[in-house]
Protein backbone atom coordinates (compact mmCIF):
# COMPACT_ATOMS: atom_id res chain seq x y z
CA UNK A 1 0.00 0.00 0.00
CA UNK A 2 1.14 3.46 -1.19
CA UNK A 3 1.69 5.81 2.05
CA UNK A 4 2.68 9.72 1.77
CA UNK A 5 5.87 10.40 3.51
CA UNK A 6 4.85 13.72 4.13
CA UNK A 7 1.51 13.15 5.78
CA UNK A 8 2.51 9.38 7.24
CA UNK A 9 5.39 7.93 9.50
CA UNK A 10 5.08 4.34 10.69
CA UNK A 11 4.76 4.33 14.53
CA UNK A 12 4.70 8.04 14.63
CA UNK A 13 0.86 9.04 15.70
CA UNK A 14 -2.55 7.12 16.63
CA UNK A 15 -5.33 6.93 13.65
CA UNK A 16 -7.46 9.35 14.55
CA UNK A 17 -4.83 12.20 14.04
CA UNK A 18 -4.20 10.41 10.25
CA UNK A 19 -8.17 10.18 9.84
CA UNK A 20 -8.68 14.18 11.04
CA UNK A 21 -5.33 15.53 8.47
CA UNK A 22 -7.44 13.22 5.68
CA UNK A 23 -10.46 14.61 6.47
CA UNK A 24 -9.01 17.88 6.55
CA UNK A 25 -7.68 17.16 2.96
CA UNK A 26 -10.84 16.12 1.99
CA UNK A 27 -12.65 19.17 3.25
CA UNK A 28 -10.57 21.58 1.77
CA UNK A 29 -10.60 20.24 -1.50
CA UNK A 30 -14.37 20.85 -1.45
CA UNK A 31 -14.89 23.95 -0.10
CA UNK A 32 -12.26 25.55 -2.50
CA UNK A 33 -14.08 24.08 -5.54
CA UNK A 34 -17.09 25.48 -3.67
CA UNK A 35 -15.80 29.03 -2.93
CA UNK A 36 -15.78 30.32 -6.88
CA UNK A 37 -18.84 29.13 -8.23
CA UNK A 38 -20.47 30.67 -5.12
CA UNK A 39 -18.98 33.72 -5.35
CA UNK A 40 -18.33 34.62 -8.97
CA UNK A 41 -20.81 32.38 -10.02
CA UNK A 42 -23.66 32.71 -8.02
CA UNK A 43 -22.70 36.38 -6.84
CA UNK A 44 -23.27 35.44 -3.35
CA UNK A 45 -20.82 37.37 -1.74
CA UNK A 46 -21.92 36.78 1.86
CA UNK A 47 -22.72 33.08 1.27
CA UNK A 48 -18.95 33.04 -0.06
CA UNK A 49 -17.51 34.04 2.64
CA UNK A 50 -18.94 31.53 4.75
CA UNK A 51 -17.42 28.85 2.49
CA UNK A 52 -14.01 30.57 2.84
CA UNK A 53 -14.12 31.01 6.71
CA UNK A 54 -15.16 27.23 6.26
CA UNK A 55 -11.95 26.73 4.37
CA UNK A 56 -9.61 28.38 6.71
CA UNK A 57 -10.55 26.42 9.26
CA UNK A 58 -10.60 23.19 7.14
CA UNK A 59 -6.83 24.48 6.75
CA UNK A 60 -6.09 25.48 10.47
CA UNK A 61 -7.30 21.84 11.27
CA UNK A 62 -5.18 20.19 8.50
CA UNK A 63 -1.81 22.36 9.31
CA UNK A 64 -2.34 21.26 13.38
CA UNK A 65 -2.90 17.15 12.50
CA UNK A 66 0.11 17.04 9.67
CA UNK A 67 2.40 18.96 12.15
CA UNK A 68 1.42 15.97 14.63
CA UNK A 69 2.78 13.92 11.88
CA UNK A 70 5.10 15.75 10.57
CA UNK A 71 6.35 19.00 11.24
CA UNK A 72 8.04 20.30 7.75
CA UNK A 73 4.04 18.75 6.52
CA UNK A 74 2.77 21.29 8.95
CA UNK A 75 4.99 24.19 8.25
CA UNK A 76 4.01 23.48 4.21
CA UNK A 77 0.55 24.48 4.93
CA UNK A 78 1.29 27.82 6.03
CA UNK A 79 1.70 29.32 2.63
CA UNK A 80 -1.60 28.11 2.10
CA UNK A 81 -3.42 29.35 5.28
CA UNK A 82 -1.55 32.87 4.44
CA UNK A 83 -2.99 33.30 1.42
CA UNK A 84 -6.57 32.37 2.11
CA UNK A 85 -6.64 34.59 4.83
CA UNK A 86 -5.29 37.13 2.38
CA UNK A 87 -8.68 36.04 0.04
CA UNK A 88 -10.65 35.88 3.41
CA UNK A 89 -9.96 39.68 3.95
CA UNK A 90 -10.25 40.70 0.07
CA UNK A 91 -14.00 38.73 0.38
CA UNK A 92 -15.05 40.62 3.78
CA UNK A 93 -13.88 43.72 2.16
CA UNK A 94 -16.08 43.20 -0.86
CA UNK A 95 -19.16 42.17 1.22
CA UNK A 96 -19.28 45.27 3.35
CA UNK A 97 -18.49 47.24 0.32
CA UNK A 98 -21.88 45.53 -1.04
CA UNK A 99 -23.53 46.19 2.74
CA UNK A 100 -27.16 48.28 1.95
Amino acid sequence: MAETPAVRHEGSIAYGVEHLALVGVGSQLLLNAAWTPVFFGAKEIGWALVVIVALWTAILVTLLAFRRVSRPAGWMMVPYLAWVSFASVLNLTLWRMNQG
